[in-house]
């Protein structure tokens, strides 16, 4: 299921926000916002059973919630420069990088909307 803000996706990204009722789901509505503001022509999509996704040209990164962790899974992040040393989880894969985020733990914002503005940039320029 893929739609814009306001549709379906959104809604049930709004619902599992609300469902955790807890520090991950008020990080996960923080990362939500810093990817809308980072590139607004992303578009949310809800796959693999409950997994909120984030799309510009192909995907950006996934939203899991897991019981000590939000994970942010970046599709293509290897290819990906980190200058900032974001990435912390799945480091060994050949494509995908990951952040785990802890209970307490803050994104850099200005780091954060670079990576997922790298990775839309990434994306567009496979597209190609």
């Amino acid at each position: 299921m893929s739609e814009t803000e306001g549709g379906p996706a959104a809604a049930r990204i709004d619902a599992r926000i609300a469902e955790l009722n807890d520090w991950r789901g008020a990080l996960l509505a923080e990362i939500r916002g810093l990817i809308r503001a980072a590139v607004p022509e992303a578009i949310e999509s809800w796959k693999w059973r409950g997994v909120p996704v984030w799309e510009c040209d192909g995907i950006l990164c996934t939203g899991e919630t897991y019981q000590a962790v939000v994970k942010l899974t970046f599709a293509q992040g290897a290819a990906l420069a980190d200058p900032a040393g974001l990435f912390n989880a799945s480091l060994e894969g050949k494509q995908r990088r990951a952040i785990d985020f802890r209970a307490g733990d803050r994104p850099d914002a200005a780091a954060f909307q670079a990576l997922v503005q790298a990775a839309a940039a990434f994306n567009r320029a496979r597209r190609r």
